[in-house]
C-alpha cells in the first residue's frame, strides 16, 4: 500500500514535471516581453521612481526634481521599446493613429512651445508627455491576447496595493498625511499610500475599483473581487470627496451609457450632466445666476476654495485666449500677478483645479478645442462602433468607464496632458482602447502551436 502510494507519487511528480516544461517550451519570449513591458509601464505610472515621498521635508520638492533626468530616460527608454515591440506587429493599429485631428493637435502644440513664456520648459516637459502618451497609448496593444492583458493589468493592480496597504501598517508616516507634513497638515490622517497626495490616491483607487469590477465580470472570481474590495477599502481611508462621489455615480452612468442604444442619447447622458457640473464650478464664478444656483446647493460654494483660483485662471485666459501662456509653463512662477483682494494666496496654486480651464490657460482656445474632439467626443463615438460590432464588451466597458471617470473628474483637478500623472495615463490608455477596439477585433488567445 505505502508502495504504491510512493509510485503514484512518483507519477504525479513527473506528470507536474512535464507540464512544467511543456509550458515553458510553448512560452514566446516575445510576447513574454511584451508583457512585462506593459507590467512595467503601469508600475511605473502607479509606483513611479519616487514612492512614498516624506512630506515633512521641507525640501521633498527638490528631492523629487533632482531625480527628472532618470525619469526622462526611464520613461523615454520603455516607451521607445514598447513601440518598437508594437510596430513589429501592429503597424495598421498605429497607422490608425496617424490622423488629420491628431497631427493637428501635434502641430498646435509645437506652435504653442514656440511662443511659450517660458520655451525651455514648455518643451522639457513636452518631451516627457510624449513619452508617457505614448507608452500608454500603446500599451493596449502590448498584451498578445485579453487574457495576457487582464494578467498584467490584475498583477500590477495587486503590486500597487500591496504596496500601498504595506505602507500604511509598517510606514504610516511615508503612507499617511500628518500634522506634520510641510504643506496642507490639515489633511492628517487622510491615507496616500505610495502617492504624493491623497487627491492622486483616490483617483487611482476608484480605477483600480473598476479594473477590478472588469475583472471579475470576464472570470477572476478571485483577483477581481480582491482588487476591487481592496481599493474600494483605500479609496474611503483617502478621504477624497470627488473621487468618492464620483466612483460609484460613474459607473452608473457608464452603465446606463452601455444599454443605451442611440450614440445621440449616449451623448446627452455622458455630457449634459459634463457640462452641467462645469458651469456649476467655474461658471460660478463668471455669472451671478450660476454663483446663486452654486450657493443653493449642499457644497461648499467656493469649492474648498477653488473659485478663488478658478477666477484667477479666468483672468489668465483673457490675457492670451488664443496662443495661451505655453504649455506647462504657466503656474511655475505666478506669485507676481494681480489678484483680487483676499484672493492673493491663489497665486500659491499648482494648477487651475479644472483640467478644461487649465488647457485654455496654457495652450488656448484652440488647443482645448482640439483637445475636445479628440479626447471629449471621439472616444464615445469609437465606444458605439465597438459595441455595434459586439467587440469586447466587457473591456469596451472597462474603457469607458474610465474615460467618464476622467471627464468628470476633470472639473475640479488638473490632469489633461499632464506629463507622468496616472490619471492622465489611464485616461489616455482608455481612450487609445477605444480607438483601437472600434477599428479591431481583440485576440481571444493565441493561436495553437503546430
Amino acid at each position: 500500500m505505502d508502495r504504491s502510494a510512493a509510485n503514484m507519487t512518483d507519477v504525479e511528480a513527473r506528470s507536474f514535471g512535464h507540464i512544467l516544461r511543456d509550458r515553458l517550451a510553448g512560452l514566446d519570449a516575445v510576447q513574454v516581453a511584451r508583457c512585462l513591458v506593459a507590467v512595467g509601464a503601469l508600475l511605473l505610472v502607479l509606483v513611479t521612481l519616487d514612492p512614498f515621498p516624506d512630506l515633512r521635508n521641507p525640501d521633498v520638492t527638490m528631492i523629487v526634481g533632482g531625480r527628472m533626468a532618470l525619469t526622462y530616460i526611464a520613461w523615454g527608454l520603455l516607451a521607445a521599446v514598447a513601440i518598437l515591440c508594437v510596430a513589429a506587429t501592429d503597424a495598421p493599429a498605429l497607422k490608425s493613429l496617424v490622423t488629420p485631428l491628431h497631427l493637428c493637435l501635434l502641430g498646435w502644440l509645437v506652435i504653442n512651445i514656440v511662443f511659450s513664456v517660458s520655451r525651455g520648459v514648455s518643451m522639457q516637459r513636452f518631451v516627457l508627455t510624449v513619452s508617457v502618451t505614448s507608452l500608454a497609448i500603446v500599451l493596449p496593444l502590448l498584451p498578445p491576447t485579453r487574457r495576457s492583458f487582464n494578467l498584467c493589468l490584475g498583477g500590477a493592480a495587486l503590486v500597487l496595493l500591496a504596496l500601498c496597504y504595506l505602507g500604511v501598517f509598517l510606514a504610516p508616516q511615508y503612507a499617511v498625511h500628518t500634522a506634520l507634513d510641510v504643506t496642507e497638515p490639515q489633511l492628517a490622517g487622510d491615507w496616500r499610500g505610495s502617492f504624493g497626495h491623497k487627491n492622486i490616491a483616490s483617483a487611482v483607487m476608484t480605477i483600480l475599483v473598476y479594473a477590478g469590477i472588469y475583472l471579475s465580470a470576464v472570470g477572476s472570481f478571485v483577483m477581481g473581487p480582491v482588487i476591487a474590495v481592496l481599493a474600494g477599502t483605500f479609496l474611503i481611508f483617502t478621504g477624497g470627496k470627488t473621487s468618492s462621489v464620483l466612483c460609484l455615480a460613474i459607473y452608473v452612468l457608464a452603465s446606463l451609457v452601455y444599454v443605451t442604444p442611440s450614440l445621440w442619447l449616449k451623448r446627452l447622458i455622458c455630457f449634459v450632466p459634463l457640462i452641467a457640473m462645469n458651469l456649476l464650478t467655474v461658471g460660478s464664478v463668471v455669472s451671478p445666476v450660476l454663483a446663486e444656483m452654486t450657493r443653493l446647493l449642499p457644497l461648499d460654494p467656493t469649492f474648498t476654495g477653488r473659485s478663488a483660483i478658478w477666477d484667477f485662471a479666468l483672468a489668465a485666459v483673457a490675457e492670451k485666449p488664443i496662443i495661451g501662456h505655453g504649455y506647462s509653463a504657466f503656474w511655475d512662477d505666478v506669485s507676481a500677478r494681480a489678484t483680487a483682494e483676499g484672493a492673493e494666496w491663489a497665486t500659491s496654486a499648482a494648477h487651475s483645479h479644472n483640467s478644461y480651464l487649465d488647457l485654455a490657460v496654457t495652450i488656448g482656445l484652440p488647443g482645448l478645442l482640439l483637445v475636445i474632439l479628440i479626447f471629449v467626443l471621439a472616444p464615445l463615438r469609437n465606444f458605439q462602433t465597438a459595441q455595434a460590432h459586439s467587440r469586447s464588451g466587457a473591456l469596451a466597458k472597462l474603457f469607458l468607464t474610465v474615460w467618464l471617470f476622467g471627464l468628470y473628474y476633470g472639473a475640479t483637478e488638473t490632469f489633461l496632458l499632464e506629463r507622468q500623472n496616472p490619471i492622465w495615463f489611464m485616461f489616455a490608455l482608455a481612450v487609445a482602447g477605444l480607438h483601437f477596439l472600434a477599428r479591431f477585433q481583440c485576440i481571444e488567445q493565441t493561436e495553437p502551436r503546430a
